[in-house]
């Protein structure tokens, strides 16, 4: 039998408390006959006896009922707010684990919008929509009653109803498709505006703000011409339900004064039966008002769905011993996201605890796709990553991330202070194992001269800092507790002399601790501080081995046959008079 996702637990813990809800909505539509039958007795009774008494009586009476009214209305309410924080609390977590996990999988994907259907669905599970459609079964009721005042009364009632019920069919079928049009063309709006806003730097120091404006306004356009159409289509079936609904009105309080002037009814009745009409329509109309939002609702349940069928719970694993390091890659084949373009081939090769891995190549030749493997952030099309034999996704992601450090190309840094950024987040960190990460690092005394040191915002992004102090502060964070396996993506892209000579630091102190670090760099200076190299060509391996047959045979081809020393020592003088790596390493520059 098919284990249940967490969005099938979350409807069926939110049907519980409907069933009481429904329960409710039975005494609250019951009590709605409190007006009509209280208008009656003034008409038939009270006038017609001028008895001061009875007044009184049923005045009270009919202001207790809608006393219990009121408390049992707002105790439904209550309900469905409660419903929806449980709904929200059972999906949130599982959705924000498929979002992440999607957006890696498709980075260009929009999974986020995930997070905002749930706000959707709740809102209208917890809204007046909900309550059309739970007043809406009692309608029967209500007619029943009018043709119990007399059968033309039931008559123009029922067919009151069927009018309006149909112009809701009419209105879904007129606007489905249009409405979900204009969904789309807002998320792509939206999400273009997102990623867009994200090289604001850029769009300013080049001129494009113009032409992003109006590639913007394309799509906001485009979005803006499906809503209009199905705001046109539901305003026209609005006005005309309105239209029919006050010459209902008009048709019952007619029909009744004919009946009465013919003594077949009091006039109590055709009040009471005005009464009565309105409240059976009333669901019917709220029904047609709240068409939109029941459509988004709709069709961000469709989303959900769709994702958790796309993308299993999180099973939980057990707990496995820590990691010593041991990292091997078996026949690993990698895509493009969400195409079929291959971007890793046949990948194999392992490195032993303790050993520090250089990865150098091309640009483009798979050097970043394939540290994303190695730290599980992208999931091989086929082929394995095992670290100390275990395949990287055979771990508990939450164990897993407390052995492994990244720092990736681009360093993002989150909202929050340092400390914060330091010690990933974590509820309860120790201040000792903050600092141990700045100090190993190199960062510690960077931080020091910051405005409010360790507790310094860092800005979404971390966009208060410059991008060499960024890179230390992700570095802090890769080492954060030691972790068994270290990955480095260009660690030193942003670095100056200061930092890279930290840089250099941190790595000898991880070797000495006996950490795998696999390094992405096109430097000698920290080549040389590797064990093993892995050229990569146009994602697959083009060379693996020993770090010292690399140096050994480029500075034999950069001399044309000169004894290596003499290479290098030439090769040094050239680099320290440019500031630059040698050409033959210049080549393999990652991208």
């Amino acid at each position: 039998m098919r284990q249940k996702t967490s969005l099938q637990l979350a409807y069926r813990r939110f049907r519980s408390i409907l069933a009481a809800t429904v329960i409710f909505s039975f005494f609250i539509n019951l009590l709605m006959f409190v007006g009509p039958l209280y208008m009656l007795q003034i008409y038939d009774r009270v006038l017609s006896s001028r008895n001061e008494m009875t007044l009184i009586m049923i005045t009270v009476i009919a202001i207790a009922l809608l006393l219990s009214y009121g408390l049992l209305e707002f105790t439904r309410s209550r309900l469905l707010v409660r419903a929806g924080l449980q709904f929200d609390e059972v999906l949130a977590s599982p959705v924000f684990h498929r979002v992440v996990k999607r957006q890696t999988a498709q980075p260009g994907g929009n999974a986020q919008v995930a997070l905002r259907d749930i706000d959707k669905v709740r809102e209208f599970m917890t809204g007046q929509g909900i309550l059309a459609f739970f007043d809406a079964p009692w309608v029967p009721l209500f007619l029943a009653l009018c043709f119990a005042f007399h059968p033309w009364l039931g008559m123009v009632a029922t067919v009151g109803a069927l009018l309006i019920f149909a112009l809701a069919i009419i209105n879904e079928f007129a606007t489905r498709n249009t409405l979900q049009d204009a969904g789309k063309a807002a998320q792509d709006a939206n999400h273009f505006v997102s990623t867009t806003m994200q090289n604001a730097e850029v769009i300013r120091a080049l001129g494009m703000e113009k032409q992003l404006t109006r590639r913007w306004l394309d799509k906001h356009d485009d979005m803006l011409v499906h809503q209009a159409k199905a705001s046109d289509r539901a305003g026209s079936i609005l006005a005309s339900s309105k239209f029919i609904r006050m010459s209902l009105q008009v048709a019952i309080l007619g029909t009744g004064a004919y009946l009465a002037i013919q003594q077949l009814i009091s006039p109590g009745i055709m009040i009471a039966a005005s009464i009565v009409m309105g409240r059976a329509l009333a669901p019917v109309e709220q029904a047609v008002g709240q068409w939109k939002q029941f459509v988004s609702a709709r069709s961000s349940h469709k989303r959900l769905k769709q994702l958790f069928d796309n993308i299993a719970d999180q099973e939980e694993r057990i707990e496995l011993p820590e990691p010593k390091g041991q990292l091997k890659v078996e026949q690993l084949f990698a895509t493009v996201p969400g195409k079929r373009d291959t971007l890793l081939r046949g990948i194999n090769f392992s490195i032993e605890s303790g050993e520090v891995l250089a990865v150098i190549g091309p640009s483009g030749s798979g050097k970043s796709s394939l540290v994303r493997h190695l730290v599980g952030a992208m999931a091989p099309a086929a082929g394995a990553v095992r670290l100390d034999g275990t395949e990287m996704h055979h771990w508990n992601p939450d164990q897993l991330g407390r052995f492994i450090g990244y720092l990736p190309q681009d360093v993002k840094l989150f909202g929050g202070s340092v400390a914060e950024n330091i010690s990933r987040f974590e509820p309860e960190p120790k201040d000792d194992d903050i600092v141990a990460a700045a100090t190993l690092s190199g960062a510690h005394d960077m931080v020091q001269t910051l405005s409010n040191g360790y507790e310094t915002d860092v800005g979404e992004g971390g966009m208060f800092l410059s991008g060499g102090q960024r890179q230390r502060v992700g570095l802090a964070r890769a080492v954060y507790r030691s972790p068994s396996l270290v990955v480095l993506d260009e660690p030193n892209s942003n670095l100056d002399s200061e930092g890279e000579k930290a840089l250099i630091s941190c790595i000898q102190q991880l070797k000495e601790m006996g950490k795998t670090v696999v390094l992405v760099t096109h430097k000698t200076n920290l080549l040389a501080l590797t064990d093993k190299t892995l050229m990569l060509m146009n994602g697959t391996v083009e060379k693996f081995g020993p770090t010292s047959e690399f140096l050994k045979k480029r500075h034999v081809a950069a001399s044309g046959g000169m004894a290596p020393a003499r290479v290098q020592h030439k090769e040094q003088a050239r680099e320290k008079a440019t500031g630059s790596a040698p050409a033959v390493v210049r080549m393999s520059q990652s991208g």
